[in-house]
């Protein structure tokens, strides 16, 4: 996995849309929640991509799967969808462990919170974790929930009263051979720097105001 992603751009309904696409430089094993590329599997890259905060299309895989064609990308991989502008990706290494997050913060809620009256639009919270190492598949399921605790502990330190929003994503990528690590969860040997690098990278980008800025789709251009 290149160690930045690369920030591009998409022509869409006449805009210049920002675009974050991750060219793997061989195919990684990927836990994902994305409506993309969501699952276990082998994929061969990642975007992230902005969109309104109207944004209601109910194809969003379809859609994305149109973006990463345009970009030239092949094979199967993961694309997430978020609010915010994507050029304000925060990233963080800790113990050869690499988070990336976009933090869209318009739309906190509490996990277990009542059922809501409205829907919520796409703000999201997008995390991407790189691990130097393979992960069994019971350590990648604890990689995801140990991403989304670090995440909560980040908002909480924030003094936002939420878990996340409602349409978060994560997900957590590592070589597909080699001997497996058998724990992801926060104490282990990579949970721990994996729970430290999202924390880093959410409580940075929710701090320098890309969670409660102006949505992409409102701002000037």
């Amino acid at each position: 996995m290149s160690a930045e992603p690369v920030l591009t751009a998409r022509h869409e309904d006449g805009l210049d849309v920002p675009l974050l696409v991750w060219r793997l430089a061989e195919p990684l094993l990927a836990i994902s929640s994305a409506p993309l590329g969501g699952g276990i599997g082998l994929r061969h890259w990642v975007v992230n991509a902005t969109v309104p905060m109207s944004y209601r299309r109910d194809d969003p895989d379809a859609h994305l799967a149109e973006m990463a064609a345009r970009a030239g990308l092949t094979g199967p991989g993961v694309g997430l969808l978020t609010g915010v502008d994507v050029a304000e990706v925060v990233t963080a290494e800790d113990g050869g462990v690499q988070a990336w997050a976009t933090v869209g913060l318009g739309e906190p809620i509490w996990a277990a919170a009542p059922p809501a009256a409205a829907v919520s639009g796409p703000g999201t919270v997008n995390i991407v974790v790189r691990l130097p190492v393979r992960l069994s598949p019971a350590a990648l399921v604890n990689a995801v929930a140990t991403a989304t605790e670090a995440k909560a502990q980040a908002l909480w330190e924030l003094g936002l009263p939420a878990t996340g929003t409602s349409t978060d994503a994560v997900s957590v990528l590592c070589p597909a051979g080699g001997p497996e690590a058998s724990y992801g969860g926060p104490r282990s040997a990579w949970g721990a720097p994996l729970a430290r690098a999202v924390h880093a990278a959410v409580r940075t980008g929710g701090g320098t105001g890309q969670g409660s800025g102006m949505p992409w789709s409102e701002r000037p251009r």
